[in-house]
């Protein structure tokens, strides 16, 4: 599926990310500060910031393995959504061209090569947003120069306000087309922000904060990120050749209390990330179209080799200043990919693909407290792939799909022997981990102006990455399968009128037994506010069984336009026993506009029209607060230790924002 830049940006949306929500049965939240990487639920999954998920800009990864924040994180803050020229959208471990971070599904963001003229644009809003950019595209000898700059802030509905302030910019010059030329982009971006982080539901209830209040108003971060990048293509007689590279120099500062005062009852939780890495990388293929015994075929070959050499740290600090080092990591990772995809047509009603896919991982990691868990490690995997498609007739094709992929993990987790913050022994995870999936489906457009596809899909993961809230990282976890059915729409009666609709049902589960969980919930009796949620159980926290959306745009190129887009973000178990759920969010935004046949356009952009007081994203687990009573009597050493180490178990939210405007004001030049 491919989505069109325009299509993209003819929705309302309010984070650079959530362009990504064309993706049908995609849900992009936040809970913190808008600097941060975004959280991503599809097909069952919470994919916290990116796991499971690859996505690509000008093809560089944005997915960070062995992360300071987690496993996969992928941050889009430096994208400019003007810049978009169409996504490629893929769901299922099903490509051979797909490797880490893809067994979900995935998104390449293709950026436009230029554009007629210049064009400014000036946006203001509530909370204290505003946006100015400007992107003007020339020829420069026989190729497009084109160069971007934008300028942003925000404070948000928060009590301690996000006093956001990014920098973005992008120059790019390409020649030819996208089968016979090159592109060169360089890209820079640097954002600083504080962080209104989740909170416990008790907190709000007890009046000891606002719904938009922080119990610890020093969280916050900082980003930077630089790169460059060039894509070549060459076609002729023997097919078409392709080949990227990319370096990227990026840093991460992340400051976060989650727990607030149950591991230190003086100076409290907060917690330093600290993640500094350069990576280069090379995608290349070649494709082959030949006719064999009379068969029309194709055979893609391809390599893709990428190298991260990073700098992680995790230290505990108070108000942002230095308290103590937990673990300090040097990390070399390398990877080098090789796939072979062949797809042959029978018959007009008739193709099939076979691929296959091997990657091979390597890496060093150099732990500086501890040389216990400093080591090296490698793993190789193989990957098949399948597809059937039968059709069309009458507009109408039925399909078939099965692979598998696989995910990698923390290269720090491969390694370790030994816990960083009391040397007992741990368990080290799996470098590699393999998942395996399939799904069934129609396409079709028997009915005039309407797409429509359904789709029934099983995906099972021999290993979960799960957010571990008490240390704002992710972890590995049992065994897991998700089972669902997909229905996806679209809808155009005339041209100046369009409908979309998608739903997504799943149904996730963990796959095996916790054979310590029963004892681990044992020792936590007498205590039911540390005991609630603990309990045995085969629920995946934060898995989503419920995601749909709707939306309608009307308009022309010029005169009055506008859309209403609703989206619909079901309830989540939030711990295994299924004792904490999510309530579910659903939000509407709206857009109204004037374009003028000069090339300006007015834009009004509203969000959360109903002024939902839902959750933007909820959580379960144990903190303690100063006001519980259990934190009086965990300094005086009344309850077991298993108690005072889990806190009072709770739901922990991040907010809707409010009701909120913003007005744009683009003119072309």
């Amino acid at each position: 599926m491919v989505v069109s830049g325009a299509e993209v940006n003819a929705r309302p949306f309010s984070r650079p990310a959530e362009a990504l929500e064309v993706v049908p049965g995609l849900i992009v939240t936040q809970h913190s500060g808008d600097g941060k990487a975004n959280q991503y639920f599809l097909r069952g999954f919470n994919l916290d910031h990116g796991t499971d998920f690859a996505i690509t800009v000008d093809r560089m990864p944005v997915n960070m393995r062995t992360h300071g924040h987690g496993q996969g994180y992928a941050d889009l803050n430096f994208l400019i959504p003007e810049l978009i020229g169409s996504i490629d959208i893929r769901k299922g471990p099903y490509f051979a061209d797909e490797g880490d971070f893809s067994s979900v599904g995935a998104a390449h963001i293709n950026l436009i090569n230029g554009m007629p003229g210049s064009m400014a644009s000036l946006t203001m809003g509530s909370f204290g947003y505003w946006r100015g950019l400007g992107i003007t595209s020339n020829k420069v000898g026989d190729g497009t120069l084109l160069a971007a700059g934008e300028v942003n802030a925000y404070n948000g509905p928060w009590d301690n306000p996000d006093d956001l302030r990014k920098l973005n910019g992008v120059v790019r010059y390409s020649h030819g087309t996208s089968d016979d030329g090159f592109s060169l982009t360089a890209m820079a971006y640097s954002n600083r922000w504080n962080s209104t982080d989740q909170i416990p539901l008790r907190a709000i209830e007890s009046g000891e904060i606002g719904r938009y209040g922080a119990l610890d108003p020093t969280d916050g971060g900082r980003s930077d990120r630089f790169s460059l990048s060039g894509q070549w293509a060459q076609s002729g007689e023997a097919g078409v050749s392709r080949a990227n590279v990319y370096v990227i120099k990026s840093s991460l500062d992340l400051w976060n209390n989650f727990t607030f005062f149950l591991d230190d009852p003086v100076n409290g939780d907060q917690f330093h990330q600290h993640d500094d890495r350069l990576v280069g990388g090379v995608d290349a293929s070649h494709t082959f179209s030949v006719s064999l015994a009379g068969l029309p075929t194709e055979t893609e070959i391809g390599l893709q080799s990428r190298y991260d050499d990073i700098d992680v740290a995790l230290t505990n600090t108070v108000q942002r200043q230095f308290l103590s080092d937990v673990r300090s990591d040097k990390v070399q990772e390398g990877s080098i990919g090789l796939y072979i995809s062949n797809t042959v047509r029978w018959t007009d009603w008739l193709r099939t693909t076979l691929g296959y896919r091997g990657d091979f991982y390597a890496t060093n990691v150099d732990s500086i407290f501890n040389a216990a868990n400093s080591g090296r490690a490698q793993a190789a995997i193989g990957s098949p792939k399948a597809g059937v498609v039968f059709g069309p007739f009458h507009n109408t094709e039925f399909f078939i799909n099965a692979g598998e992929g696989f995910h990698s993990n923390d290269a720090r987790g491969v390694t370790i022997t030994q816990s960083p913050t009391d040397g007992s022994p741990v368990d080290s995870s799996p470098f590699l981990v393999r998942t395996r999936g399939a799904e069934i489906g129609i396409r079709s457009r028997a009915i005039a102006s309407l797409d429509s596809a359904v789709s029934v899909f099983i995906l099972d993961s021999a290993s979960e990455i799960l957010f571990v809230g008490d240390a704002g990282d992710t972890e590995a976890s049992r065994p897991s399968r998700r089972y669902g059915i997909e229905w996806t729409n679209r809808y155009q009666p005339a041209s100046w009128l369009r409908f979309d609709g998608d739903i997504a049902l799943t149904h996730a589960r963990f796959r095996g037994d916790q054979p310590d969980q029963a004892a681990a919930y044992a020792e936590l009796a007498g205590y039911p506010e540390s005991q609630i949620g603990n309990a045995p159980g085969n629920y995946i926290p934060g898995a989503p069984n419920m995601i749909a959306s709707a939306g309608m745009r009307i308009g022309e190129a010029t005169g009055w336009f506008g859309a209403l887009r609703y989206r619909y973000f079901g309830p989540r178990p939030l711990t295994e026993d299924n004792a904490f759920t999510s309530p579910a969010t659903g939000l509407l935004n709206g857009q109204i506009g004037y374009r003028f046949e000069n090339g300006w356009r007015v834009q009004l952009d509203a969000f959360n029209l109903t002024n939902s007081r839902s959750d933007q994203i909820t959580y379960a687990y144990g903190s303690l607060l100063k006001s519980d009573a259990l934190f009086a009597q965990c300094l005086a050493n009344i309850p077991p230790a298993a108690v005072c180490s889990t806190g009072v178990m709770d739901r922990v939210l991040h907010p809707v924002e409010p009701f909120a405007l913003r007005l744009t004001v683009t003119g072309r030049f």
